[in-house]
């Protein structure tokens, strides 16, 4: 088995490495972290929508959406690249929302749509937890009454990250009170600029802003419904698979550089890295690194045979989350306290990234599914285990 990379990845690689030191700014990386990654900030917007022009935001796509018609390897790894240099890699619209009209929409939705996405036009917010709905979605209960040539969608949503900084909502809403609870959802696309919709902020503690989105009388058009009313569930849980598919390219930068810390300095005459239980650490966590790269591009390899990761997306995001929450902590071993230090600290090491690091790895291993549910889903679709 050739775990290597072809020359044409390389190339690509290489061209994308190559652009992003090039075009990047340390105010789209600054942006960037703010914002958890997440893309449709201002300046982050600005880059991608570069990279989105050479196919870069959607490459496995069919090019008369904007695609390269590449393997899902080549994407996978842009995105690592992308994680590694600083530059948002949370996409809601190509990377979830995306591939999920791709698949299940019709043919008008998918011209009207993906070729806008991959350009990087336009970004989406997901629009699944309500108050009583979190971990179990479909107990959701935002009503989305259907007026005949429009719906009218009434209800909160919670935790709904990227709102503030984009331009549509991929929002699951009920339109069939009367179906067992996951054959009554509906998934579409709603404009976050419409009348009725009220966006206020929550603080994560990794400051990152989080909302709280509210409908009022909200009217949603028809021909914004994704594939065929209440089977929207479906059509969510198969987003979801794609959303669990996390890089850990962010991460794997603040590795190599914690390793470059304990190798210039000095304590007690010598390098930290010559301290035997820190090399232990060290050499610890860059196993799990590597378990990790693994897992990612095992994806990729599903998805290149025409499936869609279900258990094996849950699989790599817990690990790779968890992964995250060790590396951290490395962090915080070998720079003792400077690693409690902020940013604005004079005092402050690697830019005060451990210490902010510390409190995002802590809310990646929330969003998109606690590692307690996602060890039920390799439990009992992985393994056949009794719910």
């Amino acid at each position: 088995m050739n775990f290597e990379f072809t020359a044409e990845e390389l190339e690509i690689k290489k061209e994308v490495v190559d652009f992003i030191k090039k075009e990047s700014t340390p105010e789209i990386v600054k942006e960037s972290e703010s914002h958890g990654d997440i893309y449709g900030a201002p300046e982050g917007r600005k880059i991608i929508q570069k990279m989105a022009a050479r196919g870069w935001l959607t490459p496995t796509w069919p090019k008369k959406y904007g695609g390269m018609e590449a393997s899902e390897t080549i994407g996978y790894m842009i995105r690592e690249e992308m994680g590694y240099y600083g530059l948002p890699f949370g996409f809601i619209a190509a990377h979830m929302a995306g591939p999920t009209i791709l698949r299940f929409a019709s043919d008008e939705m998918k011209e009207k749509w993906l070729p806008r996405i991959s350009s990087g036009e336009l970004e989406f917010a997901l629009g699944y937890t309500e108050p009583q709905a979190g971990s179990d979605l479909s107990a959701l209960m935002m009503e989305a009454k259907d007026m005949g040539d429009h719906f009218l969608v009434n209800g909160t949503k919670l935790f709904n990250t990227s709102c503030h900084i984009a331009d549509y909502h991929w929002l699951a809403a009920r339109t069939d009170f009367d179906a067992p609870r996951h054959k009554g959802v509906s998934m579409m696309i709603v404009d976050l600029k419409s009348p009725g919709i009220t966006i206020n902020p929550m603080i994560t503690m990794a400051d990152w802003q989080t909302n709280e989105v509210s409908y009022v009388n909200v009217k949603v058009p028809k021909e914004n419904l994704v594939g065929d009313k209440n089977k929207g569930f479906y059509y969510l849980m198969a987003a979801l698979d794609f959303e669990r598919m996390f890089p850990l390219g962010r991460y794997r930068k603040l590795f190599d550089d914690i390793v470059d810390y304990a190798k210039e300095t000095i304590s007690g005459g010598k390098p930290l890295a010559k301290d035997p239980v820190i090399r232990q650490e060290i050499a610890q966590v860059a196993i799990e690194m590597e378990a990790t790269t693994l897992l990612y591009y095992q994806l990729a390899h599903i998805l290149d045979k025409g499936d869609i990761p279900n258990y094996q997306s849950s699989m790599e995001k817990t690990f790779a989350t968890e992964t995250a929450q060790r590396i951290t902590n490395l962090g915080m071993d070998i720079l003792g306290s400077y690693s409690q230090l902020k940013d604005n600290s004079k005092h402050a090491k690697l830019q005060g990234r451990v210490e902010h690091s510390y409190r995002t790895s802590v809310v990646e291993t929330i969003y998109a599914g606690t590692s307690e549910i996602q060890r039920n889903i390799i439990a009992t679709k992985g393994l056949g285990l009794p719910r």
